[in-house]
């Protein structure tokens, strides 16, 4: 629970006896459980409002992702169509000045 070991929630525990007393330390205890619970329950909503919209965003960059690579693929495929008869004519040009 928050990180606390058994010593630090004892001395809380005087302490929280020593400040309010063994007739107001029942009332705070419920209110501050009260106020956990409400913490707990907000988060909650929290989460469950923003998670989907999250899952969301994920899908489009992933998509937009995959639009990208293949955009990429097609520029690689359209270079290489392109530069394959300037490498034939280079070779050939080469291979006929040599002899």
């Amino acid at each position: 629970m928050f990180g606390l070991g058994a010593g630090e929630i004892l001395i809380i525990l005087i302490i929280a006896f020593l400040l309010f007393g063994p007739k107001q330390l029942p009332e705070v205890g419920r209110q501050v459980g009260k106020a956990v619970k409400g913490f707990k329950e907000t988060a909650e909503d929290l989460r469950k409002s923003v998670e989907p919209e999250l899952n969301m965003i994920q899908q489009e960059v992933k998509m937009v992702e995959q639009d990208f690579q293949a955009s990429m693929k097609e520029a690689e495929e359209e270079i290489n169509a392109a530069t394959k008869p300037v490498e034939k004519e280079a070779g050939a040009s080469g291979t006929g000045s040599q002899a």
